[in-house]
């Protein structure tokens, strides 16, 4: 019985998404890099969510970020070209395919591996950026938009 109780606990967390018009059961919620090895997408595609109405899918991003799922939602694969933004992050450029950039995103994007440990901390300074974020200080948790040429400086502190 409870055996039972443990397998309904589970695909209560599974859902049903379709990538690509393929059925694939997914972890709920999961994140965009599970979402882009699940669907096995290409390097050098988007994968998008479809959305419903007169608006443009929505881009999923292939990183860590948290991505919550509806049961039935449909994604597609495409080409990112024309969306490509070149910024500058620690001096070096980078080729990003989002309108918009988290925290994390800009810290992974400037180191690799990132650091990790309780007293690690990044901050992150930009400049040339669009209105309203000509420049500023991005705190953990935010987000900026984005454009080309932007200018990140992400330095890592270790408050001990």
């Amino acid at each position: 019985m409870s055996e039972q109780k443990t397998k309904a606990d589970q695909k209560h967390d599974e859902v049903r998404i379709h990538i690509d018009q393929k059925l694939h059961v997914s972890p709920n919620p999961t994140i965009g890099e599970a979402i882009y090895k699940l669907g096995d997408i290409e390097p050098g595609l988007v994968l998008y969510r479809e959305v419903t109405g007169n608006r443009e899918d929505q881009p999923i991003p292939n990183d860590q970020e948290i991505i919550h799922l509806k049961d039935g939602e449909h994604f597609h694969s495409g080409s990112a070209k024309g969306k490509e933004f070149t910024i500058i992050v620690n001096g070096r450029k980078k080729v990003v395919t989002k309108k918009e950039l988290s925290f994390n995103e800009i810290v992974a994007l400037a180191f690799d591996p990132v650091p990790t440990g309780e007293n690690i901390l990044f901050t992150i300074t930009y400049e040339g950026g669009p209105h309203p974020n000509l420049e500023g200080t991005l705190m953990p948790g935010g987000k900026v938009k984005i454009k080309d040429g932007m200018i990140f400086n992400v330095t890592q502190t270790d408050k001990s």
